[in-house]
This record gives structure tokens, C-alpha cells and sequence, in this order.
């Protein structure tokens, strides 16, 4: 079994609604997503990881590709018993949903794609990732956490919310942040995979996102076969945050339609 990853496992015991799981993005951990795990664990088991080198979980120094990512979520659910689930991702988590969709088969019964795009890395892309990684851990987190707060969450995102984001940054550790980082400047093209989705797909994004805009989010939706694409107004890189009732809403009706 894959390394333990520390996670929340909310299960109000209605088996009939579809599991939901949650996978945060970088440099986040799965506080990320505590306006859903508030909002859908009433009704629905909802399972939310911190990704290996993310809060609680274990950190691998090195380079942790996105197949890892999903071999340890896959090794969580069967530990935790769950068959067929809906799996939802944001930014780097959206490109691990992505990998586990191409290998978990029909366990996997819709995907919900937040701030996130499908291709490959490009070579300057590259040279970026490793070139950060570099620099998270010669300085640590704190600077690149105050460089980029702004553009994670809109400027006019509230207090508690950049709080919130900016804890979540520090706190994660540089040796796992980095590694990451050149798993995922090793990426594969997901394009294909979309094309041929068998199961609905939600696509979210924030109108004000700069690092994933609008332009892939309606890429994606084009692409996908079953597809839902929602924009969030007010928000940035993190809608379920800034906006967590638009988020959850959309969110929500994607939910019912899957459940029957």
C-alpha cells in the first residue's frame, strides 16, 4: 500500500449518493476544501486528502510525478472501502484527477475540474518548475507565499480567505513543494484523455484566474464529451474559496444529476 496520506473522511452513511472526493492543489493541503467538506458531509461520504509532501502526509524528497499522486489516492480508497465516487480536483489537483481518471477506470463516475488545464508542460514551463523548486528550497516558503497570495485569491478576496490560503502555503513543506514541482513539469498531455471521457464532467474556474483563465476552462469544456462548464464571478485561482456558494451551488446540482 502506498504511503498513509492523512486525510478527512466524513460518512453520514447514505449510501445513496455518490462518495465525493477532494484533491487540493499546490502548495495547499486539504484545509483547502473546508466550505465543501462543510457543505456536502451531511449528505454524502466525502473524502479529502493532503497529498504526499502536503500537510500532514509524508513528504518524498526527490521528484514525485503525477502517477504517484495517484496511486497514493487510489491506495487511500481502497483502504477506506470506496467503489465507484465522484473525484474532483483544483489547479495541480484537477491534473491528478486527470491521472486517476486514466487509471481507475469506471470507479470513477464524473469529474469535476477546477482552475485547471490538460496539457503538457512546455520546455520554458519546464525550466520554470525545476527553477522554483530550486528556489523553494534554498529560501523557503514565505516569499514565494507573499509574491503570489494575490494572484492564488483576487485582491479583494476577504481577510480570513488570504489568511487561510497564505497559512496554507507556509506551512507546506519546501522538500515536498519541490518535489512536486518536478513531478509535475513532467507531466503528460491530457487531451486525449478528456476527449474520451466516458462519464459528465464539471468544469470551474474563476472569471479571474490568471494562471488557468477562462480560455482553457472553455478549451476543456469543448473538448469534453459530457460536459458542464461554470465561471465564478469575483474570483481567482481558488473559487471554492472566494466564492463557496457559487462554488458549492454548481458544485451541487453537478452532484444530484450524477446520483439519479
Amino acid at each position: 500500500m502506498p504511503a498513509f496520506l492523512a486525510h478527512d473522511d466524513k460518512d453520514p452513511g447514505i449510501t445513496s449518493r455518490l462518495p465525493l472526493v477532494l484533491v487540493h492543489g499546490h502548495p495547499f493541503d486539504r484545509t483547502m476544501w473546508h466550505p465543501q467538506l462543510t457543505e456536502f458531509s451531511a449528505s454524502r461520504r466525502v473524502v479529502a486528502p493532503d497529498l504526499r509532501g502536503y500537510g500532514a502526509s509524508p513528504v518524498t524528497p526527490g521528484t514525485v510525478p503525477l502517477s504517484r499522486h495517484a496511486q497514493d489516492i487510489a491506495g487511500l480508497l481502497d483502504h477506506l472501502g470506496v467503489d465507484g465516487f465522484v473525484l474532483a480536483g483544483l489547479s495541480m489537483g484537477g491534473q491528478i484527477a486527470m491521472e486517476c481518471a486514466a487509471r481507475l477506470g469506471d470507479r470513477v463516475r464524473g469529474l469535476v475540474l477546477a482552475d485547471t488545464f490538460p496539457t503538457a508542460e512546455t520546455p520554458e514551463g519546464r525550466r520554470n518548475r525545476n527553477a522554483m523548486a530550486d528556489r523553494l528550497l534554498a529560501e523557503g516558503m514565505r516569499g514565494y507565499a507573499d509574491e503570489v497570495l494575490e494572484k492564488m485569491v483576487a485582491p479583494w478576496a476577504p481577510a480570513e480567505v488570504k489568511a487561510h490560503v497564505h497559512r496554507m502555503m507556509t506551512a507546506t513543506s519546501p522538500e515536498g513543494a519541490a518535489a512536486a514541482l518536478r513531478g509535475r513539469a513532467e507531466r503528460p498531455d491530457y487531451r486525449a484523455l478528456l476527449a474520451g471521457l466516458p462519464v459528465p464532467a464539471l468544469v470551474l474556474v474563476g472569471a479571474d484566474d490568471t494562471y488557468t483563465p477562462v480560455s482553457d476552462a472553455e478549451a476543456m469544456h469543448a473538448a469534453l464529451p459530457d460536459s458542464t462548464l461554470h465561471v465564478v464571478e469575483g474570483a481567482a485561482h481558488l473559487p471554492n474559496l472566494e466564492r463557496p456558494e457559487d462554488f458549492n451551488r454548481a458544485l451541487g446540482d453537478f452532484l444530484a444529476r450524477l446520483d439519479g
